[in-house]
């Protein structure tokens, strides 16, 4: 599960709401090859790239939570893919 660090103002609004990596996906990122480090560096976009390039994330930071969502990402591939399974063997009866 993803850890998510917000700012909420007095007013209640929420007004920042960012990932943070967990330790054990630190600890995953360290332990990275050179050569897998520059892959998932460039499967890296979207918000969790530009906080990286401007420098307001750590190298090994960004890693991190880019390590926890792709797993997060192939954990909920799999569930769709087995309920699309599921569902495919019921429709050939």
């Amino acid at each position: 599960m993803l850890n998510y660090r917000v700012k909420v103002m007095e007013d209640g609004i929420c007004i920042m709401k960012k990932r943070i990596a967990s330790e054990e996906y630190l600890l995953r990122a360290q332990k990275l090859t050179k050569k897998q480090t520059e892959y998932l560096y460039s499967r890296m976009g979207g918000k969790l790239g530009r906080r990286l390039e401007d420098q307001k994330i750590a190298p090994l930071e960004a890693l991190a939570i880019q390590l926890e969502k792709e797993d997060e990402d192939l954990k909920e591939w799999r569930e769709r893919f087995s309920e699309i399974k599921a569902n495919k063997g019921k429709g050939d009866n």
